[in-house]
């Protein structure tokens, strides 16, 4: 069953005029938390299974979902996300809105390259990093640089790394720190 995410209902607006974008609902609740999700872009099937979950458990919970904006885990939990009929923030490396995957809402072009991925921290409430190489455990270090809280589904075991067994563990610890943060 397909829902409307809370915020989003009757806020459709059409952008006319502006070839290539899509149609973006009016506005984005500015007080929804935002729960950053990490990973590979060459993710086995089972951990895009697992993201595209997390991503509709995310939605579900009225988060706002924030990635990387392109393929693997990112594409995955972003569709996981709309299917939840949630709102999907892409913090893109490369200089073009376009490159961002056909489920992402608000594309974000930075030009930076990898460098984005500190970008993709700090417009994170929390994050769940799932499996990945590299490119998430530079994601991991910067959770720890700027104190964010990172649960992780078969990623990277080290510390500051809050291991969850599966996408609705990971919800639930979320739900309880971000209660317990009020």
């Amino acid at each position: 069953m397909h829902r409307m995410h809370p915020f989003r209902q009757g806020t459709e607006s059409s952008l006319t005029g502006l070839s290539g974008l899509k149609t973006l609902p009016a506005s984005i609740p500015s007080f929804s938390k935002r729960i950053g999700l990490i990973g590979g872009s060459a993710p086995s099937p089972r951990h895009m299974r697992i993201a595209e979950e997390m991503g509709r458990r995310i939605a579900e919970n009225g988060f706002t979902l924030v990635n990387g904006g392109l393929r693997g885990v990112m594409e995955a939990s972003a569709r996981g996300a709309k299917a939840g009929g949630g709102w999907v923030i892409g913090i893109l490396p490369g200089k073009s809105a376009h490159e961002a995957n056909s489920f992402t809402d608000i594309a974000v072009p930075t030009g930076l390259g990898y460098l984005r991925n500190a970008l993709v921290v700090l417009n994170s409430d929390v994050l769940v990093a799932i499996a990945g190489a590299y490119g998430t455990l530079s994601e991991i270090a910067y959770t720890q640089i700027y104190g964010r809280k990172v649960f992780g589904i078969e990623t990277w075991d080290i510390p500051g790394v809050i291991p969850a067994a599966s996408a609705q563990d990971a919800m639930d610890q979320i739900n309880a720190f971000l209660r317990g943060q009020k």
